[in-house]
């Protein structure tokens, strides 16, 4: 378990974390969530003792993460994905990371295989996708078989296969009774993944529940009312009823109806006494993004404005028009059409050479016909070799290409 009593991180005087307490309990998947700049990668470090707190403490296990004997044994983290050497395979790196913990070296090649990099593990680092370097990095979270896990984006840069396979093994991991602590922006992986959440803003605690409760507790739900589009009368009745029984109905873009403060079955009760006939009556609940946005719209530091682009679209004197998905655009103004309405010599994706005229039309002057070419221009001169050529040595060449 992990466990953070008044933890608080200043650099200078900017206060990044402060007076954060909270409980990471195993055999559940718990999501860390934040604006950017919110203090979650200071608290994380602060676990794993990169950081060391100005006040407040957080213990793992009951021990702060320096007094814990053999800690790669016990806790797994991945923090920054391209902390490795680009030089060494990914088999190079884990087995220096084993060796300095005790841990046999089979445990590397079982790693390897659980994050799907057998192909893989001895080419070099530097050569490894964003999601191949994410894959190295939870290998060597899981290196130590740890009872702590502790990830940060653990998903970036996965493509979707990849992107169900970490949320599978968050899931088995807590289900074995491991704590699994994970940071994201991503709510809708957070919705599939976590089961319960700590929410810090501004580096303050803002909420700690279970995912539901998080969405209940910061979105409005209500159900969604349709009746038929071609009688308004039936509409003003049912508005009318919902009104008189403590609803609040408000209406929708799309012609429905938004009602609050009644349950679906009595909206359905009330609707049948006044002789209503209902095309849709649905439940809607937030998305932990809609409900995430509502809580933390205060403890955003970074928010964008409108581009005004003042003065950006006004045209250059002297220079034709552009448009287009090419940069053209075919019949504008200010520039010579060749057969088909396109520049001549203009090619197109896809084509090989200019795109064929129409039937009907006869080609541009000194154009030649369609399916031959032109002919070739005189060949140039050679031109003498080089004095000397430089001696490069087997590995200047692999390293040269």
């Amino acid at each position: 378990m992990i466990e953070a009593v008044g933890l608080t991180k200043r650099y200078g005087a900017k206060t990044a974390v402060y007076n954060l307490s909270f409980q990471v309990r195993p055999g559940a998947v718990t999501g860390f969530l934040g604006p950017n700049g919110s203090g979650k990668s200071t608290t994380m470090r602060m676990i794993l003792g990169l950081d060391e707190p100005t006040a407040g403490q957080v213990t793992v296990g009951g021990y702060p993460f320096r007094r814990l004997p053999n800690a790669p044994r016990q806790v797994g983290a991945l923090l920054d994905a391209k902390a490795v050497h680009g030089g060494r395979s990914a088999r190079q790196h884990l087995m220096c990371l084993a060796q300095l913990s005790g841990i046999p070296a089979r445990r590397v090649d079982e790693v390897l295989g659980v994050v799907g990099l057998q192909s893989v593990a001895r080419k070099r680092s530097k050569g490894f996708s964003l999601g191949m370097g994410q894959r190295l990095g939870i290998a060597a979270a899981l290196l130590g078989d740890p009872q702590v896990l502790l990830f940060d984006e653990p998903v970036n840069g996965l493509d979707p296969e990849g992107i169900l396979w970490v949320r599978n093994l968050m899931k088995q991991l807590a289900s074995e009774g491991r704590t699994v602590f994970v940071s994201s922006h991503l709510m809708s992986e957070m919705a599939l993944t976590a089961d319960h959440l700590i929410v810090i803003g501004r580096g303050q605690l803002l909420a700690d529940m279970n995912v539901r409760d998080f969405i209940s507790y910061n979105s409005a739900d209500f159900a969604r009312v349709r009746t038929p589009d071609g009688e308004p009368a039936q509409r003003e009745k049912l508005t009318s009823a919902l009104g008189e029984a403590g609803g609040q109905v408000l209406p929708e873009q799309d012609g429905a109806l938004r009602v609050t403060g009644l349950p679906l079955p009595r909206i359905s009760e009330l609707a049948h006494q006044a002789d209503v006939r209902l095309w849709e009556l649905s439940p809607h609940q937030a998305s932990l993004e809609e409900a995430y946005m509502r809580m933390t719209s205060g403890a955003v530091d970074y928010r964008s404005t409108a581009d005004q682009r003042a003065g950006l679209m006004e045209p250059v004197p002297g220079m034709p028009p552009q448009g287009g998905a090419h940069g053209y655009a075919p019949g504008m103004p200010g520039q010579p059409m060749g057969p088909g309405g396109f520049p001549p010599g203009t090619v197109l994706p896809g084509y090989a050479e200019p795109p064929a005229a129409p039937q009907g039309h006869a080609p541009a002057p000194g154009t030649p016909p369609h399916g031959q070419q032109a002919a070739a221009a005189p060949a140039a001169p050679p031109t003498a070799p080089p004095a000397s050529a430089p001696d490069m040595t087997k590995r200047d060449s692999e390293d040269a290409r």
